[in-house]
């Protein structure tokens, strides 16, 4: 920060001021923040101030000689050198005209109204060859990250006899400006150091730099999404598209001690971290150079501070869906800016819908009296989202894009296929809407998801044939819980684009294929499905998630094509 200026900026949100600058005190300079309420008279204000700094004033002093208490005085003036009167508050200062400056002691300071302002960001822990790093938690005020300069150095923290420098003292070369960077093997047993200034199309604000806690590692060697990228080199225009679904594996589901100890013992533990796993999500999705990204068990943080922040870079815009309760974690779809814009969106908590959408009482009619069945679904935290996109190359088409993760329980084919009705019905009757709306746009449906579901399940009937007869054994799969007399039934052709293949999910205890990419069969055509992992590489390293897969799961990736009309 400059020591001449005193920025004050309005968090119109929490109805408070920050209040930051710095003050030469004996040797050192110190920074001083301070939060104080919009309503707040400066007399107030001054008064806060002073005791801040007389506190940290008087402090240094008894230590250095023992003298008595200094009094801090601290008064505002306006372009003129008047003193400002005591009645104004602390917002109004921001409506005054000319410049106004502040006066601590002996140090005058110019205040500087809505700075551009970094207020946190972070580096991680783990930093690899060949995986990007970006600043993550980043939060701004004022400030426009494609605007705003991001400065990256490296540095040795061994001298030549072998000694550790410490980070002030290490000798920074700049490498490059750019929001990520991706380190090479020159990096290794080096750190790095990212500093941001952060803009706006008026003004810069103080620069903040950020040094990594630990030193530049190799990375795990060759990923096998990186042999799937081959088929994914170039980004694809006019009518195709390239769509992926991925569960990327919450971290509150990986980070415990029961997960390292038994569900994957294999896995090394800073493998399965998030900080790790991360790094390789990213990597993987970004040399997709996918239109359409849907992704499940995304945490709310990884979403908002890497996810959204990172691939946001390459042109995708991402939304989020929480799910019900308190749950942690929830759904993302994102798309290229360029290639479609979102017109609309919606979300559905399932276990609220059915009791409450007309659509889908003929199934609530067939379970409501059966009391366990009820019980159990109600419980359910499970969503669905709809993101509505309209093709920028193709006007005439519209996309209902459809995203889930269903129940997962061993004995719960029956309420999955519930859920999967519910989902389904909902998308249809968005697609009607839709139709009435945009009477000159065609409207097509593609539903991603973890639908923790074989292709022998009923859900990938319901789906591929249009319906789910009553004489379906996933009705029974809990006989305590069993359904009769209900069969579902749904208009749209759908087709798995990737079709079935042997495993989306490996792991030590379970392997099957629960993932899908479904797209309308009557609009749409599938041009690739690029090809999934052997099995001798999903084996490699035992199961997933492993030091070279990120998740349990595997990315389904397929290109798509509208149909000529």
């Amino acid at each position: 920060m400059n020591v001449n200026k005193c920025y004050f900026r309005h968090i119109p949100d929490e109805d408070k001021i920050d209040i930051s600058f710095l003050l030469q005190i004996k040797e050192s300079i110190r920074q001083f923040n301070l939060s104080r309420k919009s309503s707040e008279h400066i007399e107030s204000l001054c008064a806060r101030i002073g005791t801040n700094v007389q506190k940290v004033v008087n402090k240094k002093s008894k230590k250095k000689d023992g003298k008595e208490d200094i009094t801090v005085v601290v008064k505002i003036f306006d372009d003129k050198n008047n003193l400002l009167p005591e009645k104004y508050t602390c917002l109004e200062l921001f409506q005054l005209e000319g410049p106004l400056k502040v006066k601590i002691n002996d140090h005058i300071y110019d205040i500087v109204f809505n700075s551009p302002w970094i207020v946190n960001f972070n580096l991680p822990r783990s930093i690899l060859v060949g995986f990007p790093v970006y600043p993550e938690n980043l939060e701004t005020c004022y400030s426009d990250k494609k605007l705003s300069v991001f400065n990256w150095y490296r540095g040795l923290v061994v001298n030549d006899k072998g000694n550790i420098i410490i980070d002030n003292h290490i000798d920074w070369k700049f490498i490059k400006s750019s929001f990520y960077y991706t380190p090479i093997s020159d990096d290794i047993k080096m750190k790095l150091k990212l500093e941001c200034i952060p803009k706006n199309t008026v003004a810069s604000g103080p620069s903040v730099a950020v040094i990594t806690k630990n030193k530049v590692e190799a990375g795990p060697g060759p990923c096998p999404f990186e042999t799937r990228h081959l088929f994914t080199e170039k980004k694809l225009k006019n009518k195709s598209f390239r769509c992926v679904t991925y569960n990327i594996l919450a971290d509150l589901y990986c980070d415990s001690d029961y997960t390292r100890a038994v569900l994957h013992p294999y896995c090394p533990p800073y493998a399965l971290e998030i900080d790790y796993r991360k790094q390789l999500v990213l990597k993987e999705l970004i040399g997709y150079n996918a239109d359409i990204i849907c992704l499940q068990e995304v945490d709310i943080k990884v979403f908002n501070y890497s996810l959204s922040s990172f691939l946001e870079t390459d042109g995708l815009k991402g939304l989020f869906y929480k799910k019900g309760k308190l749950v942690a974690e929830g759904l993302a779809c994102f798309y290229r800016e360029d290639r479609f814009r979102c017109i609309e969106d919606e979300e559905i908590l399932l276990s609220s819908a059915i009791q409450t959408e007309s659509y889908l009482k003929s199934i609530w009619d067939a379970i409501k009296h059966n009391e366990k069945l009820c019980v159990r679904l109600l419980d359910r935290s499970t969503v669905a989202s709809a993101t509505i996109l309209q093709s920028c190359d193709n006007e005439n088409e519209i996309v209902v894009v459809g995203n889930t993760h269903l129940y997962f329980h061993p004995d719960a084919d029956h309420i999955r296929l519930i859920q999967g009705g519910i989902v389904i019905y909902w998308l249809n009757n968005i697609v009607t809407k839709l139709q009435k709306k945009y009477v000159d746009k065609r409207i097509s449906t593609i539903v991603c998801g973890d639908f923790n579901s074989d292709p022998l399940s009923g859900i990938y009937k319901l789906y591929t044939t249009g319906s789910a007869p009553s004489t379906l054994a996933d009705w029974k799969s809990n006989e305590e819980q069993a359904i009769s007399g209900l069969s579902l039934n749904q208009p749209i052709a759908l087709g798995s684009a990737c079709g079935t293949p042997q495993y989306t999910n490996f792991t030590e205890g379970f392997a099957e294929c629960l993932d899908y990419i479904y797209y309308d069969k009557k609009n749409l055509d599938v041009e690739q499905v690029v090809p999934f992992p052997s099995l001798e590489e999903l084996k490699a390293h035992t199961a997933l998630p492993s030091i070279v897969f990120p998740s349990d799961h595997i990315a389904v990736v397929s290109d798509l094509r509208f149909k000529s009309t």
